[in-house]
């Protein structure tokens, strides 16, 4: 009865978050009143007004860029024209298209995990429309430009398939940092996901047109750089922090460039997200070439134009028809950044490993569980032989079998040593359910992590954590996302990103536990956890010999 409780409480909690996540815009007398004198900033010769809660101002749905429709469509972004006359930033712009599909809901798993996934993914689906590269901004009522405040620019997740900025309520966030006489300017801009912004081929890769998402970010992060001020924030204090997908850019947007940040950010917080095993941009060729086939343009000289062509329904349908996130291939994305050779030259870990990484202060770390999530999507692999099979089709297409045998060693079939970890007889949803949990989470995520940190380590000020919370969750244990209730929903973890972006050291306001910095003698993590010891310190070297495993396949086998 005390398990199940618990486990209640933590649905409870996440049931909570998703409406701090996605609350509307409150509706007691105090707002009413403010919205009666919503506040206004002044952008080139335009006028933009937003809308307050009497605690903080919000600017929604201003565009960035002009919209990437008709001859846009599969373009690098370019930037607005000049803004003028008035404009209404009372409401969520519209999210990019999203990719269809179907949440893992396994007959058999328990109901506090189905509502754990309903309320986490499936608040993703927004309304969605090409004509989406939009920005928000929540400052803190009665802060005038030139306040200079530290600038947290939010980059959302989803598999780079789906996701939006309008389930991320920004205000929660200010709110906390008025608290803790700390405030920050919160941002948060759509990107292109799925093959609207991640298409990618060797027709991509010779038309320099691959990563719009992350193009997308980048001109959104230019135009912090230009209009920030008149919203009181410091363009030299700019923070970028993400989670999943959004981690993952975090730190794509680290190793661009040789490392030059041109001055768009000084520090970036990674949750569950760091420089990927991710390969050439010809690996989605056959996504590609599915897409061109069932839009009808196989037979154009420039199948790419055809598809800027393409109306946008029959596009929108073939993409929908394509694997995503959710499907037996799972984090083997069909559309997913990749090695483009302008935004990324190389793969991320050979950047890393080049030295072509930004110089500034970082933040990454990962959930106890990462895979579970995940793994609900190959739960027909039931046997080892099924297993060797999907693992050489899907992640670690070029291992040979010495390799193969080595990793199914290092990640045994005993359900004891399986994601959920810690949780011994529990959690096996099949017989090969929490070892395929566990190879996932390593090599999509705890591998990265500590690949970043060891090669990083000495040279910049790092911090890492481990989120080991909500461990009792049914099937999923300390599962994707669930990091993200201790931000949106006001928990210790969003004091430390407040305190970073002011100070660039999680340390600070909060009364929470000193965090120390990480090097590879001591490698040592915030661990958060239940109970009555939520944060304690510890090291970072479980699975070691699985997880450096991890890593050499993922080197040698970019996805």
């Amino acid at each position: 009865m005390v398990l199940l409780a618990l486990v209640q409480a933590a649905v409870v909690a996440f049931n909570v978050v998703t409406f701090v996540v996605a609350a509307p815009a409150p509706t007691d007398p105090d707002a009413l009143l403010s919205r009666a004198s919503a506040p206004t900033v002044s952008l080139d010769q335009g006028t933009f007004t937003g809308a307050s809660d009497g605690f903080v101002n919000r600017f929604l749905g201003i565009p960035f860029a002009k919209p990437p429709v008709g001859d846009l469509r599969f373009r690098l972004p370019v930037a607005s024209d000049p803004y003028t006359g008035p404009h209404s930033a009372a409401n969520f712009g519209a999210a990019c298209p999203q990719q269809d599909f179907k949440l893992p809901l396994t007959p058999g798993l328990a109901a506090e995990a189905v509502d754990f996934i309903v309320n986490t993914f499936y608040g993703l689906i927004t309304p969605d429309a090409e004509d989406c590269l939009s920005i928000n901004v929540w400052t803190p009522t009665g802060v005038k430009a030139g306040a200079n405040l530290p600038v947290a620019v939010w980059m959302f997740g989803g598999g780079f398939e789906i996701g939006g900025t309008n389930i991320y309520n920004g205000g929660a966030i200010v709110k906390r940092s008025i608290d803790l006489k700390e405030p920050v300017v919160y941002v948060s801009m759509n990107y292109r996901v799925s093959a609207f912004g991640f298409l990618g081929s060797k027709e991509v890769k010779a038309a320099g047109v691959g990563n719009l998402g992350l193009q997308d970010q980048r001109l959104a992060l230019r135009w912090v750089q230009k209009y920030i001020t008149a919203f009181g924030g410091d363009p030299t204090k700019v923070t970028i922090w993400g989670e999943s997908a959004g981690a993952i850019s975090v730190a794509l947007h680290m190793v661009t460039n040789g490392g030059n940040t041109e001055g768009l950010f000084r520090g970036a917080f990674m949750q569950s997200g760091s420089p990927i095993p991710i390969g050439d941009i010809s690996h989605g060729q056959k996504f590609y070439d599915a897409l061109v086939s069932q839009v009808g343009c196989s037979g154009a000289s420039d199948t790419l134009q055809c598809l800027r062509q393409a109306p946008y329904k029959k596009l929108k349908d073939a993409v929908d028809a394509s694997p995503g996130i959710f499907s037996p291939q799972s984090l083997a994305l069909a559309w997913a950044p990749r090695v483009d050779g302008v935004f990324l030259k190389d793969t991320p870990q050979n950047l890393v490993l080049q030295g072509s990484v930004a110089n500034v202060p970082f933040v990454t770390g990962d959930c106890d569980d990462e895979g579970t999530l995940f793994a609900l999507s190959s739960l027909n692999v039931t046997t080892e032989s099924q297993l060797r099979n999907y693992l050489s089709q899907n992640f670690v297409t070029g291992i040979s079998q010495s390799d193969l045998d080595k990793l199914l060693q290092l990640y045994p079939g005993d359900i004891t040593k399986g994601s959920p970890f810690d949780t011994s007889i529990l959690n096996a949803l099949t017989p090969q359910f929490k070892r395929i949990a566990a190879i996932l989470g390593d090599l999509v995520f705890q591998g990265p992590r500590r690949f970043f940190l060891q090669q990083r380590s000495g040279q910049q000020n790092t911090w890492s954590f481990l989120s080991k919370r909500l461990k009792l969750l049914p099937g999923l244990g300390s599962g994707h996302a669930t990091d993200l209730l201790n931000v949106y929903g006001g928990g210790d973890l969003a004091d430390y990103v407040i305190n970073f972006v002011n100070r660039l050291d999680p340390n600070g306001p909060g009364g929470n536990l000193n965090w120390p910095k990480y090097d590879t003698a001591s490698a040592k993590l915030l661990t958060l956890q239940d109970g009555f010891n939520p944060q304690v310190i510890t090291q970072d070297n479980f699975r070691k010999d699985a997880i450096d495993f991890a890593v050499k396949l993922g080197l040698d086998n970019p996805l």
